[in-house]
């Protein structure tokens, strides 16, 4: 099994993000099958604007095979959905139509579509405490090894450093794994919405108290995605 490099995300690096984004879509496992019609869907909300809006927060992860994990993060995550909302919203909806009709029957694409005209910018309170915000998905072979907990110490550090209080994230219901992986690495919960399958855990976790330090260095970058 050969080592992985973290490093700073590159503008370059947006197809093969988008791509371990499609293979997490489906509550962490391999989303492909469900997203053939638009495999980029998941990519251009949870990815694109990241690597986009908050450069110095969004880190690669690289082994021998290619791109094969990352991790985001939002500094304050009003201002971040609200640059979203004037920059790049407006580009996803005149390329992708909402989707009509009966929504039972619509497709996982046409779900995602959907959420680009009608977003969701919840953040849970309270938010004095949790403004910054936090995304990390591997691919399976990348998987418990350690990288992720180096991964999201080194945003963290990164969003300490700059001031942020805390931090939030949000995992499925469904998604058993992540949330156990969340509270090994001090995330608390704050709040449940919805519910199976579809309910999202919302996590909080303070950074000016306790943060998982560093353990690997990084380089500067300068980005330039695209939706």
């Amino acid at each position: 099994m050969n080592d992985c490099l973290i490093r700073p995300a590159r503008p370059e690096d947006q197809a093969a993000a988008y791509h371990v984004c499609l293979k997490t879509g489906n509550y962490g496992q391999d989303g492909e099958p469900f997203y053939r019609e638009d495999p980029d869907a998941l990519g251009r909300v949870f990815v694109g604007p990241y690597l986009a809006f908050e450069p110095d927060l969004s880190l690669i992860l690289e082994d021998d095979q290619g791109v094969c994990g990352y991790a985001l993060g939002a500094f304050d995550s009003h201002s971040f959905y609200d640059r979203y909302e004037r920059e790049w919203r407006p580009s996803l909806c005149s390329r992708f139509p909402a989707p009509s009709g009966d929504s039972s029957l619509w497709t996982r694409s046409q779900q995602i579509h959907n959420i680009y005209h009608t977003p969701d910018y919840y953040c849970p309170e309270p938010y004095a405490l949790y403004p910054s915000h936090l995304h990390i998905d591997l691919l399976d072979r990348a998987q418990g090894r350690g990288y992720g907990r180096r991964m999201m110490a080194l945003v963290m550090e990164k969003l300490r450093l700059r001031g942020s209080p805390g931090a939030h994230l949000g995992v499925s219901m469904a998604n058993t794994p992540a949330f156990g992986f969340y509270q090994r690495l001090g995330f608390k919960e704050l709040i449940r919405v919805g519910s199976l399958p579809d309910g999202c855990i919302y996590m909080g976790i303070p950074l000016q108290t306790q943060t998982p330090k560093p353990t690997a260095p990084i380089a500067s970058h300068v980005p330039n995605a695209q939706p």
